[in-house]
């Protein structure tokens, strides 16, 4: 496979991985700190998405430290499917859950 920015197992991909979580965790800590934020389904179940998202970023950031360390490549079709679905699967998550908010307003 060709070697691409942000790819799994190099550092530009844990560099934005660390992003990922770290807005994740942003927006987590700006949403909670709103009053009555529990008052709306819809914007628990945002915080729960992103709770999801600093799951799946912190999780692959792991897995980046781990190949970056051994000097694994990660570059295969198996591997690379799974992240490209996984992310897919959570911008679906996202979006919806961020036009249920909109839609409850």
């Amino acid at each position: 496979m060709k070697d691409m920015f942000g790819s799994p197992g190099s550092v530009s991909g844990l560099m934005l991985r660390i992003g990922q979580f770290l807005c994740a965790a942003a927006s987590i800590g700006w949403m909670v700190s709103a009053a009555g934020f529990s008052n709306y389904t819809a914007f628990c179940y945002l915080i729960a998405s992103m709770g999801l998202q600093v799951l799946w970023s912190f999780g692959l950031a792991c897995l980046d430290v781990y190949a970056i360390r051994i000097k694994k490549d990660l570059q295969n079709a198996v591997l690379v499917s799974l992240f490209v679905v996984g992310d897919w699967v959570y911008i679906l998550f996202i979006h919806t859950t961020f036009f249920l908010f909109i839609l409850h307003h």
